[in-house]
């Protein structure tokens, strides 16, 4: 019954799609983008395309991910530089970060899509993020930015499920987010900062541990695993405090709650 609820939500976010004509899908090589990305595809044919946002908010690992991911699905992807580090209201870091982020982002897409002559800009945000503190959602709406997840009512979980059953192997990978989500509201976002945590998340995933966020607090790195590798974290803390330190992290701590998406919001 649960796969024929999820094909039924998926002829809507076909139908949803094939209404807007033509489409530039928000890209960043995550469940939600690339499942549009690829739906889009099978159904607008050469009139969908997808573009990722290319700044220091980006690790370099996803950007590669992304390229490939796009090339599996078989649509064409554009990097496009995005001068969100020239933003000061982004830079100093308020609680509403992500709406300074998302307003500079959709019009850098806006353009690219009136260049390319596509009808509309999309993004993966689906219902499951409503009930998250999401103030780029308000930018995106501003801007006319679609969301055709919301418009077929499909939440994360539905995603995960639609990919997998379309055989999809990015089904199951992690959540991801930029890299200024792991500064605490207030601190300044820097490049040199975004390029710490960067690095240090880059050298934990070399290790193996797939769910990872490092929380930057001043020279303190936070360091978020799923509960279940808290043990294996523990296990190669000598490696990891030789590996961050030189990073310019003077101390180096593991957060016992674990891995939760968002976890810097707990403070709002």
């Amino acid at each position: 019954m649960r796969n024929m609820d999820l094909e039924g939500r998926e002829r809507v976010l076909r139908d949803a799609i094939r209404r807007r004509g033509s489409m530039l899908v928000a890209f960043s090589g995550g469940v939600d983008s690339s499942l549009l990305a690829g739906i889009a595809g099978e159904v607008l044919g050469d009139r969908a395309r997808a573009a990722l946002l290319v700044s220091p908010l980006v690790p370099a690992s996803a950007t590669r991910s992304a390229r490939e991911t796009a090339a599996g699905l078989g649509i064409s992807l554009d990097l496009v530089p995005v001068p969100v580090m020239e933003e000061e209201a982004f830079l100093a870091n308020p609680a509403d970060r992500c709406y300074h982020c998302r307003k500079v982002s959709a019009r850098v897409l806006k353009g690219r899509a009136g260049e390319l002559g596509l009808a509309c800009v999309a993004d993966g945000m689906n219902a499951s993020d409503l009930g998250e503190h999401r103030p780029g959602i308000k930018a995106s709406d501003e801007e006319g930015i679609v969301h055709p997840f919301l418009e077929a009512g499909i939440t994360k979980e539905d995603i995960r499920g639609i990919a997998r059953i379309r055989g999809y192997g990015f089904w199951d990978r992690p959540s991801a987010a930029c890299l200024a989500s792991r500064i605490p509201y207030g601190d300044r976002i820097t490049a040199d900062r975004l390029g710490m945590i960067e690095r240090a998340e880059d050298l934990l995933t070399d290790l193996g541990f797939a769910q990872v966020r490092v929380r930057l607090h001043g020279q303190v790195a936070r360091i978020e695993v799923v509960p279940g590798d808290l043990g294996r974290l523990f296990q190669e803390r000598r490696r990891i405090l030789e590996e961050l330190r030189p990073l310019g992290f003077r101390y180096v701590t593991a957060d016992l709650a674990g891995y939760r998406s968002g976890s810097m919001d707990e403070v709002l």
